[in-house]
Parts: C-alpha cells; structure tokens; sequence
C-alpha cells in the first residue's frame, strides 16, 4: 500500500510540474487531477475485472495484475479455494450420511413444521408407498391416510410408537409397520418406519403356542380329574376301577409325550449345530426305530386286525454325520406317523438310499388315506392337525412333524411331502453330501 502511495504522489508531482509548464496558473492543478483521473479509471477497470471473475466464479482462473490488485486477488482466491474445500468436504460428508440412511433397513422422513416432506429414504417410501421425488413437499397426512397414523399424528406427545398396516399389505401377507415421530430442528419432525411383520408373527405364532399347549394339556387333564373324582366319590366294582385307571394311564401318557415334544424342540432350538465330526450308524439305528414300530402298530390293533407290514431298505455301511438323537427323532416320527395313520394290515416302507447328486435320501411311503393338497404347506407347524380328533385317538401330540424339519435345517437338509388322497402319502427326508460319511472320511472320524 506504501509503495503505491509513493507511486501517485510521484506521478501526481510530474503531472503538476508538467502542466505548470504549459499554464503556470491552473497547469499543475490539470496535471495532477488528470493522475488522480487516470489512476481511479485504471481502479476502476481492475475493480470490474475482479468483480466479473468473482461473478463467474472461475477461482482457477484469476486475472493477471499487480500491485496491490494482485495480492488482493492472490488473498481471495485462497479464501474461496479454501471455502471451496470446505464445502465439497462438508457436502461429502452429508452425501456419506444420506448413503447411509438410504442403506437402514429403517424408513427416514424428515417433515417440515407444516407436515409436508422434505426428504425420506427409499425405504419409508416402499413402507409407506410414496415416491421419494415425486412426492417432496407433499403433505405426509394426504399420502398415509391410516386412521391410526392420522390420530397419531395429530396428537402432541408422540413417546411411544404405533404399528399400522404397510403399503404393501395383501389378502396373503399383512405387512404390519411400526411407526414414531420424534420432534427436531425448529419445529421439525423426523418420522422413522420399522417392518415389524416377522416379530408380529412371531408374537402371534407365540401366542398361539401357547393357546394350543394350554389346550393340548388341559384336555387329559380335564379327563384324568373327572376320573380321580369319580373314584374317589363313588363305589366302584375293581373291573371298573381298573378300567379308569387304565385311562387315566393313556392321557397321562399323552400328557408325558406332549411334554417330551416340547422339550425337543426346545433343545433344537437353544443347541448348536451338529457336528459334522461324529457318524451315525444308519443300519442300527433304524432297527431300533423298527422294533419302536412294530411295538406301536402292536399296541394300535385291535383283536382280529392283520398287523402292520413295515419294510426297512438300508445300503450296506451307510453313515451320516450328525447328532444320532435328533436323526433318531425325525425319522422315528416320520415311521410312527405312517404307523398311526395307516389302517391295520398297511404297508409301510421306509428306504434309505444315494442319490444321482450324491445326496442321501430317506422315503418314507404309506399306504395310509393320503392328504388333501391344500394341508400340505401347513403340515409343519406346530399343533396343526388335518383331523384333530383322529389324531387325539391315534395318540399323535401335535408337533412330530415340527421337529422333523427343525432337524432337517440343522442338519442343513430337507424335508418333502407328498400326499394324494385315497393313494397314502410319502415322506423325504434329503441330506446334502456334506453329510454323507465317505471312506475317507470314516478314516478320520
């Protein structure tokens, strides 16, 4: 600044001895106005330059100039560099969070104070069946329209959520949604969506649970107390004791087998896998479950009645590797399953053997009424019956097929059921190679 300064007084001193010169009496006043003239139009310029490049915003690209035009242009333009970093560093930041909101299982809207959306993620669109472009500034009220979600809306104190139906809701799938506002900003809101449709289930299908427990118990307990008031407030003949006795015994028995299921499950479901390192002798183990069969189908005949025929196919020194209880119980419900549901004098297969893809493949075949095809789907859940009093009288608890296929996925099979009525039904369990003991690895184990 000093310099320049030096440089116009200078200028101005020629300028006025110059015009003295030519007028000694107002010569040296035009020659030093004309400096100053000249001088503010060539500010002036310069001053125009620089506005028109900090209008373009071309920060790389500055005018040239010097002096003290030139260092107040170097000085701007590291100020608008670094306000230039600072903003593409922020905007990354906000880009990075909104990538990240985008990718929550969780639905994001922002309101304004009126209600209207200013942005929200893909996901609350799909919960909620919005666009997420289309509909910015929308008001949310005119886009969910639930009775539930307006009322909540309305309120003033919105601490805890509310759970409506999703857009996406259908006659075979109701979605259920939890939604809550939570206030921030200036008089902002911010609205988060959760699909809670598995846990709604799972709280139906638990709820349900333990209804049919509850059921499934207090039936033989209703009967086993009427019998215990009987004999206890009448005078029975021995025949007649012996008698209800006896079917106390049965729904006791029922009740132990109700009790055993459950605690099956149970530890299916609170255990670790299988290991993969212990092999599990199918030959002997299915005659064990064969002689808990023919002991069944024993038990089951009346007088007269042929037996069952059971016929068991097992390749010579076939292994699995598994646990050795839990393959016990889905196979052995799957035999006593056709046992309890063929008529007497049936045939009951059971083969064991190696598929074209090296999977290892149990068929268990009756010759039983079949199934309806649409029973089918729902055979393994929990307490599902076809004919719930044929199977009360045949003894059946409910959930053999229910452990069946939590075995199966443990052991990382399957299980299919085939059914026809009039033709019996057939049942296969399929287990992947890993679990087939080859000579190699029967060296190991």
């Amino acid at each position: 600044m000093f310099p320049r300064t030096l440089s116009l007084f200078f200028w101005m001193a020629v300028a006025a001895v110059s015009g003295y010169w030519l007028n000694p009496v107002y010569g040296h006043l035009l020659g030093a106005s004309f400096v100053c003239l000249f001088t503010v139009l060539i500010d002036l310029w310069k001053g125009q330059k620089i506005a028109l490049w900090l209008r373009h915003n071309d920060v790389q690209d500055p005018p040239e100039m010097g002096g003290i035009w030139g260092d107040l242009i170097d000085r701007m333009r590291r100020i608008l560099n670094d306000q230039r970093r600072q903003t593409q560093a922020e905007q990354k930041r906000l880009q990075d969070f909104l990538q990240a909101i985008q990718a929550s299982p969780n639905g994001v809207v922002l309101l304004d104070p009126e209600g209207k959306i200013e942005w929200c993620n893909q996901t609350a669109a799909l919960h909620l069946g919005m666009d997420a472009k289309r509909d910015l500034m929308q008001h949310v009220i005119h886009l969910v329209r639930d009775p539930v979600f307006m009322k909540y809306l309305s309120s003033e104190i919105h601490e805890d959520e509310v759970v409506i139906d999703g857009r996406n809701s259908s006659f075979q799938k109701t979605v259920k949604l939890s939604v809550q506002l939570h206030a921030y900003g200036e008089n902002r809101q911010l609205l988060l969506t959760r699909d809670v449709t598995e846990l709604a289930h799972a709280d139906a299908m638990r709820r349900d649970f333990v209804a049919n427990v509850s059921h499934e118990i207090r039936t033989p307990l209703t009967v086993m107390s009427g019998f215990i008031e009987t004999l206890q407030s009448l005078p029975l003949e021995q025949q007649e004791r012996d008698q209800y006795l006896g079917l106390m015994a049965v729904q006791a028995l029922r009740m132990q087998d109700l009790v055993n299921d459950l605690l099956i499950l149970s530890q299916l479901e609170g255990n670790s896998l299988p290991s993969t390192n212990d092999a599990v002798d199918l030959t002997s183990m299915m005659s064990t479950i064969e002689s808990e069969a023919r002991g069944l189908s024993a038990a089951q005949r009346e007088e007269g009645e042929l037996a069952h025929e059971i016929q068991i196919v097992v390749p010579p020194d076939l292994k699995l590797l598994g646990a050795a209880k839990e393959l016990h119980s889905a196979v052995s419900n799957l035999i006593n399953n056709a046992v309890r549901y063929t008529p007497a004098g049936g045939l009951i297969t059971a083969t064991w053997e190696i598929l074209s893809d090296q999977r290892v493949q149990l068929a268990v075949v009756d010759t039983g009424p079949g199934i309806a095809s649409e029973h089918l789907p729902r055979l393994t859940e929990r307490f599902y019956r076809v004919d719930r009093s044929r199977s009360r009288e045949s003894g059946g608890t409910g959930l053999g097929l229910a452990i069946v296929k939590h075995v199966m996925q443990r052991h990382g099979g399957e299980l299919k059921i085939e059914s026809e009525l009039g033709k019996g039904s057939k049942f296969s369990l399929i287990f992947p190679v890993s679990r087939m003991v080859t000579p190699e690895i029967e060296a190991i184990v």
